[in-house]
């Protein structure tokens, strides 16, 4: 059942910085027309009574303040939404949970704050799996209702892939950023482990979380980073293309035949364009990786649920036990080795980055399209690496598959060069646009 509509017809903006009183009442208009018509069969946001009200008092608010178009901070009325992990004046925080609100309460996220101080508007929490691992809440694709929309941080790619909103905000530990936005063909960016401000966020894996956003362009997402992290990124003028690192071993493998196939094509498509691609050995023991990765999320998500936990197992999912109860069986030495893992992988990877003299790694964004149904939120497994070694990485749409379903890349990129990653992949992006 094809729902790709829902993005076509519902492209916002981005807001212009001229946007005048009359222009902002429309938005809030539109917002609300598309609210009612697509909302109720996506299921991105969380219920809110009286939410429009709240967004025309938020409008006047702007413009109070910032009455001088020439003078108006960068996200000016620019509709947000915000995974429900992290703490927001006046919302309260669920984390996809059935707990008691209460039971998360604290300080407001400074990322949001900072959202809010630049101008966004924020339409509401987004949906997100429980407490941000995979058990996953009720959100739909808006390309196909049928399929999933990835997660954890469901509601967040699929708010902006519907057109509810032009960004929002998320987390992954494993692929909670990147695997979405292949899936709801939009682009998502995981920045450089803890270049964002964790803090007013519910963990899951202290070493492993990362806060990034979305957006359906890299305009947006540079903006809407560059205002989280608190970090200008200025753009470079690339003139030839970035030099691209290509996995050739058991991590490409692990992607399904369709997938490997168009990846292929798509290599074939820079190459074509005066790209020169590096295929080199890349995370040779993958499956042993993904293993220390998830262990190292056990074994951390253990101690963060512990409180919570005494007190509400019952009201946990099977599946969010599972991974509290896999870390009962690690020894010290174990424990040891994967708290060391990300580190050591980072180190490496930057090693190999230098000796193949390559600008950035491309991948496949995940092992295949959007699986059906909602009960499951997609395979992760092509995210974990470059999350395990914090590096930045960006989803790139390259097109759909013969059922309408989108297919994407990701561009990784060296630790703390999150300007160049997203300067290389502006230029991959026109190359591969429409593909």
């Amino acid at each position: 059942m094809s729902h790709a509509y829902l993005q076509n017809e519902n492209r916002l903006r981005p807001v212009p910085p001229t946007l005048d009183r009359a222009g902002a009442d429309a938005l809030i208009d539109e917002l609300e027309a598309s609210f009612t018509r697509i909302e109720p069969e996506v299921e991105a946001f969380l219920p809110e009574e009286a939410r429009f009200t709240r967004l025309r008092d938020r409008i006047e608010t702007l413009f109070e303040r910032h009455p001088d178009a020439d003078d108006r901070p960068p996200l000016f009325c620019t509709p947000l939404g915000v995974k429900d992990i992290f703490n927001v004046e006046g919302f309260q925080t669920r984390a996809g949970t059935s707990l008691p609100p209460e039971t998360f309460e604290g300080p407001a996220s400074p990322v949001v704050e900072r959202l809010l101080d630049a101008g966004a508007i924020l339409m509401g929490k987004t949906v997100t799996a429980e407490f941000a691992f995979i058990a996953p809440g009720p959100t739909k694709n808006p390309h196909d209702l049928e399929h999933t929309p990835g997660g954890s941080s469901s509601g967040s790619a699929a708010a902006v892939a519907a057109g509810l909103c032009d960004i929002a905000i998320g987390t992954q530990t494993v692929g909670s950023i990147i695997r979405p936005a292949v899936y709801c063909g939009i682009h998502g960016f995981k920045p450089s482990y803890d270049l964002v401000d964790r803090s007013g966020c519910l963990e899951l894996s202290p070493s492993l979380d990362h806060v990034g956003c979305f957006a359906r362009t890299i305009d947006e997402i540079r903006t809407t980073h560059s205002v989280m992290s608190g970090t200008p990124l200025v753009r470079t003028a690339r003139t030839t293309p970035p030099r691209l690192g290509i996995p050739s071993d058991a991590y490409l493998r692990a992607s399904d035949g369709a997938t490997r196939a168009h990846f292929g094509m798509v290599c074939e498509l820079l190459t074509s364009a005066g790209f020169e691609l590096i295929s080199t050995e890349l995370f040779s023991d993958f499956e042993a990786l993904h293993e220390r990765h998830m262990d190292l999320c056990a074994i951390e998500a253990c101690e963060v649920h512990a409180v919570w936990r005494a007190a509400h197992q019952r009201r946990y999912d099977p599946r969010t036990l599972a991974l509290l109860d896999r870390s009962e069986d690690l020894d010290q030495s174990r424990r040891a080795l994967v708290r060391a893992s990300p580190l050591e992988l980072r180190a490496s990877l930057e090693t190999l980055t230098a000796k193949e003299g390559v600008d950035a790694w491309l991948a496949p964004g995940a092992t295949g399209c959007a699986p059906m149904g909602i009960a499951e939120t997609g395979d992760g497994r092509l995210n974990g690496p470059w999350t395990h070694a914090g590096v930045p990485t960006l989803s790139i749409p390259a097109g759909r598959n013969a059922d309408g379903l989108p297919i994407g890349l990701q561009l990784a990129g060296r630790f703390m060069k999150d300007a160049t990653l997203l300067d290389d992949a502006e230029f991959l992006d026109r190359v591969i646009r429409g593909f």
